[in-house]
């Protein structure tokens, strides 16, 4: 079966960016991720670095945005 990735970016200069952001999350959260493929991940791991990714986005909103 062939893999569907539809996790396209639309601003192709932000993928390093994200990519750190990634990377970040995991640590916080203690998921050991690593560059290149990760499907040795459970779901509550993969779970938690996304989780984890999006409460910062609104901490950061809320920071800058609700003054």
């Amino acid at each position: 079966m062939a893999s569907n990735n539809n996790n396209r970016v639309l601003v192709p200069e932000a993928r390093e960016g994200l990519n750190k952001f990634k990377m970040e999350a995991a640590q916080e959260v203690g998921v050991n991720l690593k560059e290149g493929y990760n499907g040795d991940l459970t779901a509550r791991q993969a779970g938690s670095i996304g989780g984890q990714m999006v409460k910062k986005m609104i901490e950061s909103y809320e920071r800058n945005n609700l003054k």
